[in-house]
């Protein structure tokens, strides 16, 4: 089996420097590095998107939870879904129009403040470094798993992989990686789960029969089969989606705002296909394989059912899509992260881009070695609860209320972050709120849209002079809303 999960792997990473590296450039400027020069097609950025988003959570950890949980964990991906629906509706073209190329690039431009574009940069990091390490525990419970070796060794391999994407094209270069290895992780979860169930026949109907386990709910509400805890993760989740840094950054790299409709369009129907897989294997691990931790199941699978060297190389080929996973994903976090980090910090430019980068990487490292394993699908959520409190708020408003000020994001972010904070601290600390405060965004979202409103109410000298104009080119059609009002940060230039 070693043999066989080594080559996965090492196939999936070699391939990934490849095709990275192979990408033609299409100009030598920030905006290639930063947002693939805005050239992307929309089904291709709709590979790109659902291959980041079906990351180490949805391939390993979801069906693991259905596993051990029952049926009430089949809702979770309906999260995913709904969250691409609020992003189409409220989001999506505005956003595009606006001109800017991050999420701390748009809160610059809309509230006219450099210190709030500070501040949002602060969560980017940590809602990115949530999910960078979660993929990165993930690829050392693999490695250890399947090979005995060291989990350093797998997400040092991963780590060294996405830094190498990124350095080579930026996110040009982890588009066409991710936009590839979609397709990749989709046959191979498809085609190995169907090979399982044909030779699980009908023992797997029985799978509802002990299919729950004992143990409350993990971080974040993660595994929490009560009604208000599935409810609180799919709000997470729905409202947590429009503000993942590298699902967002994923809007500025359509030609359009049209373009970028059809992405996100062309992102739910392939989600809407890779969903079947969590079901899938959470199904068949009920059953045959019971007593492993939750990221593990889907790794067991197939050489619990097949023995010998058919059920080897099926777990092999699962090694391999799972790291494809890891590898989109983390490749999509440095990227937006480490492109909001460098514009923020310095003048953007690749130089300062490659740099933070670096730094983002090194700093997930350091957050995996002191942190436990097995945590993928909670820090997923988290980063999920983190976004619905902070950028949900500031999105919607920001492009739909014309008397949002840089204070009221301000005090949004303070007591939406804040608030997830505390419940977070304190039910990790054993203090018993009950299901619906397990997972923080039913508490923290509110909270944090009524801070932004009121804040900004009572702080209308603070709206800026050119909100008219901004409003119009975020919600009228490119050829009706007149020239640019700005020049992006990527040109050198602060907002005027």
């Amino acid at each position: 089996m070693t043999v066989a999960v080594l080559t996965g792997i090492a196939f999936v990473l070699v391939l990934g420097v490849m095709v990275g590296a192979a990408r033609p450039r299409r100009s030598s400027g920030a905006s290639d590095f930063y947002v693939a020069a805005r050239a992307v097609p929309p089904w291709w950025n709709g590979a790109a998107i659902t291959s980041e988003y079906t990351s180490a959570a949805a391939c390993l950890g979801t069906a693991g939870l259905i596993a051990t949980h029952g049926s009430p964990m089949l809702w979770y991906p309906a999260g995913a879904a709904a969250g691409f629906v609020v992003i189409l509706a409220l989001v999506v073209a505005p956003l595009r129009r606006s001109g800017t190329f991050t999420l701390p690039d748009f809160a610059e431009w809309r509230l006219r403040s450099v210190v709030l574009r500070r501040f949002t940069t602060c969560f980017v990091l940590v809602v990115g470094l949530a999910f960078l390490v979660a993929q990165f525990h993930a690829a050392g419970v693999v490695v250890r798993l399947l090979t005995g070796l060291p989990p350093w060794l797998g997400w040092a391999a991963v780590a060294a992989t996405a830094l190498i994407v990124a350095f080579a094209g930026g996110l040009g270069s982890v588009t066409s990686v991710q936009a590839a290895q979609f397709w990749l992780k989709l046959a191979v979860f498809l085609g190995v789960g169907a090979v399982c169930w044909w030779m699980a026949g009908s023992r797997s109907a029985a799978w509802f029969e002990g299919a729950y386990r004992t143990g409350g709910a993990g971080l974040a509400g993660a595994g929490d089969p009560s009604l208000p805890g599935v409810l609180s993760v799919l709000l997470a989740c729905a409202l947590g989606t429009m503000g993942l840094p590298h699902v967002i950054v994923r809007v500025y790299t359509s030609r359009d705002g049209h373009g970028a409709r059809r992405s996100i369009v062309a992102t739910q129907v392939m989600l809407a296909v890779f969903c079947v897989v969590p079901p899938l294997y959470g199904v068949l691990g009920s059953v045959h394989v019971r007593g492993a931790a939750a990221d593990e199941i889907v790794l067991l699978l197939p050489a619990t059912l097949l023995s010998g060297l058919v059920g080897d190389v099926l777990t092999g080929l699962l090694a391999a899509g799972a790291f494809a996973a890891f590898l989109a994903t983390s490749g999509g976090v440095l990227v937006a992260v480490g492109g909001a980090l460098s514009a923020c910090v310095t003048r953007a430019g690749i130089r300062p881009f490659r740099a933070a980068v670096v730094a983002v990487t090194l700093a997930g490292m350091a957050l995996t070695a002191v942190s436990s394993p097995g945590v993928s699908v909670a820090l997923v959520l988290l980063g999920f609860s983190l976004s619905a409190a902070t950028f949900c708020p500031m999105l919607v408003l920001g492009i739909w209320w014309r008397r949002l000020t840089d204070v009221g994001v301000a005090a949004g972010f303070a007591t939406g972050g804040g608030v997830t904070a505390v419940l977070v601290v304190a039910e990790q600390a054993g203090v018993k709120m009950g299901s619906l405060t397990s997972c923080p965004a039913p508490v923290a979202v509110p909270v944090s849209f009524a801070a932004m409103v009121v804040i900004s109410l009572v702080t209308p000298g603070r709206v800026p002079q050119a909100v008219g104009r901004m409003m119009a080119k975020m919600h009228l059609p490119e050829h009706l809303a007149g020239p640019p009002t700005c020049r992006s940060s990527l040109d050198g230039d602060r907002w005027s």
